[in-house]
């Protein structure tokens, strides 16, 4: 990959992580971007933008058309594509006891329903195109779970096994998957105010850039899995070698610590507050 040109589709492109991958991909010669979003003027001003050739499509993931519409965009304005990032995600804090299985159904829906749909749809392009690559955005809290977060945790688990085995089954096609796992990445869609305001947990924080160059490691240089920062990595050491300990700590203070609030939530409480 890091020797052809790279024509990549980019989901959840029009803040956060997705802008910044595409604004790190731009970078390199001969690149040609699609980035999907919902907010059609940002993704519009974006493409303005971009030092390369760039499309936009508007779409809500989740509807049953929106792969569709991706595949027949790319099909009328692009060669075929060779990289596909899987970046659009959400999530909506609740204990399973406030927000049951409905909180778990909608997160599901789109940090993994909308990404295997898009992906089916474009594997046998990616094949077509090999070599070529899969970025699936996951999250270390797919390896270690917080209270509040359960229904989120629950997706990023299910994207990293998927992953995973997906991994094996297209390296014979010559597909690679690559697999990012973010920290807390400040946001439109994670503010994480709770740990930026305070000094002991402002540490903890990484910037949409780290992320950005991991997605380039593994979508053009195939690496196959990355932290952001790098040290989250140990909690997945830490949770295989003592989940005891790993389960007492996050009882404790530790897990009330890394209990954040997110843009969903925001923009919920923020509708609410005007009816």
């Amino acid at each position: 990959m890091e020797n052809k040109p790279t024509v990549a589709l980019i989901t959840g492109a029009s803040s956060g992580i997705g802008e910044a991958v595409a604004w790190r991909l731009a970078r390199k010669p001969g690149t040609r971007l699609i980035l999907v979003a919902r907010r059609e003027d940002r993704l519009r001003e974006l493409a303005r933008r971009l030092p390369c050739e760039t499309t936009w499509v508007a779409a809500d993931l989740t509807e049953t058309d929106a792969p569709g519409r991706l595949l027949a965009h790319v099909q009328e304005h692009h060669p075929p594509l060779n990289l596909l990032v899987n970046n659009a995600g959400a999530a909506w804090r609740a204990t399973f006891a406030e927000g049951g299985y409905e909180n778990v159904r909608r997160t599901m829906e789109i940090n993994f329903d909308a990404v295997l749909r898009v992906t089916e749809t474009f594997l046998p392009m990616l094949r077509g195109a090999a070599p070529s690559s899969i970025v699936n955005i996951a999250s270390t809290a797919g390896r270690i779970s917080r209270p509040g977060a359960g229904a989120y945790s629950a997706s990023k688990y299910a994207l990293i096994g998927w992953s995973d085995s997906l991994y094996l089954e297209e390296a014979p096609h010559g597909v690679h998957v690559g697999l990012i796992l973010p920290g807390f990445i400040k946001t439109e869609g994670f503010p994480a105010d709770e740990l930026t305001s305070k000094l002991a947990t402002r540490w903890m924080v990484s910037d949409v850039r780290k992320a950005a160059e991991a997605v380039y490691e593994a979508g053009v240089l195939d690496r196959p899995e990355r932290y952001v920062p790098r040290p989250y990595g140990l909690i997945a050491v830490l949770k295989v070698i003592a989940p005891g300990l790993v389960r007492k700590v996050m009882r404790g203070g530790a897990g009330q610590m890394a209990t954040t609030k997110t843009g969903a939530d925001a923009a919920e409480q923020s509708e609410k507050s005007r009816t």
